[in-house]
């Protein structure tokens, strides 16, 4: 019999007019990558947070049971305090302190009446050897990328001694090469003895990693599947997710992009004022009419400057040469609602923090972007708000009981289709969509896939930018490769591949043009 280490018995869990888990079971065995696997609002997440305390005993029914006691954990600490941690996908990390101070902040290493400073750091480097982050303890977070902030946050959850880790979307901000080596190192916690549980919609991950996945579909557990009795697939994960095949998540479209170019950058450059340092190094690329143009690089390339700088929206640098033209004509944003007024449009990748305000409802955010279509002399007409409102809800398939749902309670995939419709109500001739995918499940990538596709075909051009080389492989009609800056290399989606992309990313190729 299995060494069971956690079961989880009979979860259900509610929300106002929600039933989000309905009698789930869950069980865990000792020393395995568990992988939880799901659709957005299949209630992964809600049932990780009944585990770690966050939703305490008495506002769900059903048992936890660890190492064959029954828990009840009323917060976060009775968790920790039974050796369970979870990391979110929000990293709970202060970036002014340093990473020392973040690993054992909360429970300091005393000294008496004061903290063990020299204790701490000495301790904290210890740890970091484990995670394999080679850098100084006493670096300031903030200074960190968002993958070693992601060790950071592993060491911390290290230094409780937790003997289940949970992870929820661990890699889903992280680029390929940063998220090979979390994988590599939750093996390695694996076999000294940790027990890890993964949510994750990176079905190429789950699939590398996982000794056994559990799928939910709409609060429910639809299956369990053991890698050690047979080879577990993603067309299989899939099937159990949505309840249905999809045969090829990149939806078939025909690729005829018109000849006719909608939007060139030539020449463009940025730099940062205060260090000097180049953002942008001589950026040239072209955007036809009814074209998915992909732009792949690895983290720090520039490909979100490049995105704001387009769109009239330059933090901390500013542009320093360079032309752009738009049907033709010269353009120059120097704030975003310049750029909306003249049709482009820019989704963040960030669609918590810059896309949505997440405590208005769908209404709300859909008109943000274009209330001035809305005005009725100089008041804005809030019966057609709500006619546009709905039919962009009813157009994306926003699943919602109305349009006065509040942001904030959708699922990840919802989210980033309303953020997605606050853009198309803006009536865009050019999109520029960063990350478009991240944090979302398959079947709503494929939905998301879907309507760029339906948008091109009408006319609209669109820039994507992916992490994801398959995705950036799988929708585009030709790609620019970005690294420190600059374009290395320009492919056309039908001749291009994973090697490729990666060698003009990391710079070991010549660049060259095929479009």
């Amino acid at each position: 019999m299995a060494d069971i280490i956690l079961e989880m018995r009979g979860i259900s869990k509610s929300f106002p007019g929600v039933k989000a888990l309905d009698r789930v079971n869950f069980r865990v065995k000792r020393g395995e990558i568990h992988c939880l696997v799901g659709e957005n609002g299949a209630g992964k997440t809600t049932l990780m947070k009944v585990l770690s305390g966050v939703h305490p005993y008495g506002t769900y029914e059903g048992d936890i049971v660890l190492n064959g006691e029954v828990q009840r954990f009323h917060g976060i600490r009775d968790s920790e305090g039974a050796s369970i941690a979870i990391i979110s996908q929000e990293l709970a990390l202060i970036p002014d302190l340093t990473i020392y101070e973040n690993i054992f902040f909360g429970h300091e290493l005393m000294k008496g009446r004061l903290v063990d400073w020299h204790r701490t750091i000495l301790e904290s480097e210890k740890i970091l050897k484990k995670v394999r982050l080679d850098v100084n303890p006493t670096t300031k977070v903030g200074a960190l990328r968002v993958g070693a902030q992601q060790l950071v946050e592993i060491a911390k959850t290290l230094s409780k001694n937790a003997k289940i880790i949970i992870l929820d979307e661990p890699t889903s901000s992280l680029n390929e090469e940063d998220s090979d080596n979390l994988l590599r190192l939750l093996r390695e916690l694996r076999d000294d003895g940790a027990t890890i549980i993964m949510i994750s919609h990176r079905l190429r991950e789950v699939v590398k990693i996982a000794d056994t996945v559990t799928v939910l579909r709409d609060g429910t557990t639809v299956c369990s599947l053991d890698a050690s009795e047979k080879k577990i697939t993603e067309r299989e994960i899939i099937r159990h997710m949505v309840g249905r095949e999809i045969e090829n998540i990149y939806p078939k479209r025909e690729r005829r992009p018109s000849d006719a170019v909608l939007f060139e950058v030539r020449n463009f450059s940025a730099r940062n004022p205060s260090t000097g340092r180049s953002v942008l190094k001589n950026v040239s690329l072209n955007v036809r009419r009814g074209e998915i143009v992909g732009l792949a690089g690895l983290m720090g390339a520039g490909r979100t400057e490049l995105a704001l700088a387009l769109f009239g929206n330059t933090p901390g640098y500013r542009i320093a040469s360079g032309e752009v033209f738009l049907e033709g004509a010269p353009v120059r944003f120097s704030k975003p609602s310049e750029a909306i007024a003249a049709g482009v449009a820019y989704a963040s990748e960030d669609r918590k923090k810059n896309g949505l305000i997440l405590i208005q409802d769908i209404c709300f955010n859909i008109t943000l972007a274009n209330l001035r279509s809305l005005l009725k002399g100089i008041v804005i007409d809030r019966n057609e708000e709500v006619v546009q409102a709905n039919r962009y809800k009813e157009d994306l398939r926003i699943k919602a009981p109305s349009i006065q749902q509040t942001v904030l309670n959708l699922s990840g995939g919802n989210q980033q289709k309303t953020s997605l419709a606050k853009w198309l109500f803006a009536r865009p001739k050019l999109l520029i969509l960063d990350e478009p995918t991240r944090g979302i499940d398959v079947g709503a990538k494929y939905e998301i896939y879907t309507i760029m596709n339906e948008l091109v075909k009408s006319g609209m051009s669109i820039i994507m930018i992916s992490s994801e080389l398959m995705e950036i492989l799988g929708m585009s009609d030709r790609i620019y490769v970005m690294s420190e800056g600059a374009i290395t290399g320009e492919l056309d989606a039908r001749d291009a591949t994973e090697e490729g992309i990666m060698e003009f990313a990391t710079n070991t190729k010549e660049a060259v043009a095929n479009g």
